[in-house]
């Protein structure tokens, strides 16, 4: 189907109350569908999307910011005519929920967050010196017009110090890329108005498990369920455990 002039790869299951399931970066339909799957028998209707840029999707025309996603999923539920939905957002996608259930709550019945990004690790001391010697020495090779050469510390500075998902896009994904991760999302997540129900692995590197408890004390209505052993995958690690729970809760009143 097309999106917002995006040709959008999707897949729909089962029939019952509407979710709408966000991937992580990098990633695609094939890491949410085992929940989706589990979920649909009972009793849900779940929307699966390649988000823009993802999977089997068209990538935006230009840098997208994380507002722009956000703006990108509700297009996704007006062409469906779903006036609200439940959301479950792993990692990016958790990202475009904080925004949704602040921003408009008034179109989401109930969140679950499974490793949620969102919140920017402080960088350690070294890193950050070591970041404002290379920006500051870039900058000034501009300033006199030596830009191939700056060009050149860029990509070596990239190459070496960048990580594995900005190594492993280029071109519009990695200008989008740099804009999401930068977004500190904490004022939102202080913000969400609908109910959220936060799962975590303690063993998540990416996102680590203070980021999640971090959440669960900043969003007005949130409950945390932590698998030990799990990690950023913590559904996929957990998939009995996860479909059970996360069923539970959006049946509740």
């Amino acid at each position: 189907m097309k999106i917002a002039d995006l040709q959008i790869h999707q897949e729909v299951i089962g029939e019952g109350e509407p979710i709408v399931m966000l991937h992580g970066w990098g990633a695609n339909i094939s890491l949410i569908r085992p929940l989706g799957e589990r979920l649909a028998p009972l009793g849900y209707r779940v929307y699966l999307l390649d988000l823009p840029g993802f999977g089997q999707s068209e990538a935006p025309p230009i840098a997208w910011t994380v507002y722009d996603y956000a703006r990108f999923v509700l297009a996704y539920l007006d062409a469906h005519g779903l006036a609200k939905t439940h959301l479950f957002g792993h990692s990016f996608g958790g990202r475009l929920s904080l925004i949704l259930g602040a921003d408009h709550a008034d179109r989401i019945q109930k969140i679950v967050l499974a490793n949620s990004a969102g919140i920017r690790t402080p960088l350690p001391w070294p890193t950050r010196a070591r970041l404002t010697v290379y920006k500051r020495l870039r900058d000034g090779l501009r300033g006199v017009g030596l830009k191939p050469i700056a060009d050149q510390l860029q990509a070596w500075y990239n190459g070496r110090y960048g990580s594995s998902d900005y190594q492993q896009i280029s071109g519009v994904m990695r200008a989008t890329f740099v804009q999401v991760v930068n977004e500190d999302l904490r004022p939102y997540a202080a913000r969400v108005q609908r109910p959220t129900l936060l799962i975590w692995g303690d063993q998540d590197t990416d996102t680590p498990l203070w980021q999640g408890q971090y959440l669960e004390q900043t969003i007005p209505d949130a409950g945390l369920v932590v698998y030990q052993g799990a990690g950023h995958y913590s559904y996929l690690d957990r998939l009995v455990d996860a479909t059970r729970v996360i069923d539970y809760f959006y049946r509740q009143a």
